[in-house]
């Protein structure tokens, strides 16, 4: 029995507990998770395992390899739990005293009908010392979870939880290396189209002024001053992106990761997590734009409460659409089926409420 398929946001080579993980999986095509369930079973069974076991793959080219397989409980297992609304650890230690999953009745997968992020939480603040680039040795001291209807709203949530709220305005400062600027193009094209200014150094900024984007160029710290860190310093950037490279490089973006934690400036080291953030930004300005829209109607003395709700279902369709069309198809019928249960669902259990009244009303009436 699966209890859940997670997929990490950052890169393998990032330790797991460090790495922020979604489930469902948003990125993965059908049939790569369907040869992770089957290599799953097939390892539990060969290594005879009764209870949990914690299996992490990566995908490369099309091609699934496993990486590392742990008989024994995880600390995504209590994530996993509240995700999809199973005791994952209670059933497991039912299982290892002799009891089978038919007599507990946990036979089937369940599919949650939220998406659920986890996050992990750093304790940089107050270590200072150290950097907070994130690589194979673990770092992170907890965890915490978000969960909404959309990828970009629950990995916001996560952001929020860890204390690394991220911004619904203002300017991205955007320093990466030269095997990292091809990707990160859409991501700083997005921003610039949501209404932020960006700033990049120099090898960034000609990478991106050659594909249209309007960039603004500051000086690295070796270079002179005012640079990355004197505009952090004063309030100007909101959210750093940066992954380093090369000693030179290293001892500039160690300068500037400490300098964000220092200002409470929301930061990332990897693509894969910038571009979740600005998913989580598009989610969070949309919902953002409704509480605006609740003050604007709230104070012309109106009725507003069907008006707030039109508003809202406008921003959640426009997030969701744009959370969708990152998918994989068969991903996205996947959480379009989950949308569709969780409609029926709601429909049912109002049209039990509703039966539930008329016969209660009628009691009163007798």
């Amino acid at each position: 029995m699966i209890g859940g398929v997670m997929q990490h946001i950052e890169d393998a080579g990032i330790h797991s507990g460090d790495s922020a993980c979604v489930l469902p999986p948003y990125l993965i095509d059908e049939e790569h998770i369907d040869m992770m369930r089957e290599h799953t079973v097939a390892l539990a069974k060969a290594l005879n395992v009764v209870g949990l076991i914690n299996v992490q793959y990566a995908i490369k080219d099309g091609l699934v390899y496993v990486l590392e397989v742990n008989p024994r409980g995880s600390r995504t297992v209590p994530f996993v739990s509240k995700a999809i609304g199973v005791p994952l650890a209670a059933i497991a230690a039912r299982v290892m005293l002799g009891e089978t999953l038919d007599d507990i009745g946990f036979t089937e997968e369940v599919e949650p009908v939220y998406i659920s992020v986890k996050e992990a939480v750093f304790p940089f603040n107050k270590f200072r010392e150290f950097d907070p680039i994130l690589g194979p040795e673990m770092r992170s001291t907890g965890e915490v979870m978000g969960i909404s209807d959309s990828f970009g709203s629950a990995f916001g949530k996560a952001q929020l939880a860890a204390d690394n709220v991220l911004p619904s305005q203002g300017a991205i400062f955007i320093t990466v290396n030269e095997f990292g600027r091809r990707s990160v193009t859409p991501i700083a094209r997005r921003f610039q189209e949501m209404g932020f200014r960006l700033f990049a150094t120099g090898g960034t900024a000609k990478h991106l002024h050659g594909r249209g984007i309007p960039v603004e160029t500051v000086l690295k710290i070796h270079e002179g001053r005012p640079n990355g860190v004197d505009m952090m310093v004063n309030g100007d950037i909101q959210l750093l992106i940066n992954t380093p490279l090369g000693k030179e490089s290293q001892r500039d973006d160690y300068t500037m990761r400490q300098a964000a934690i220092a200002n409470r400036v929301a930061y990332t080291t990897t693509i894969s997590a910038a571009n979740a953030a600005c998913d989580a930004i598009l989610s969070l300005r949309c919902r953002s734009g409704t509480r605006v829209y609740r003050r604007k109607l709230a104070s012309s003395g109106k009725t507003v409460h069907s008006r707030i709700r039109i508003c809202r279902r406008r921003c959640a369709d426009r997030v969701r659409h744009e959370s969708l069309a990152l998918l994989p198809r068969s991903s996205r019928r996947r959480y379009r089926r989950a949308m569709l249960a969780r409609a029926e669902r709601r429909s049912d259990e109002r049209c039990h409420y509703r039966q539930q009244r008329q016969d209660s009303e009628q009691r009163v009436g007798v």
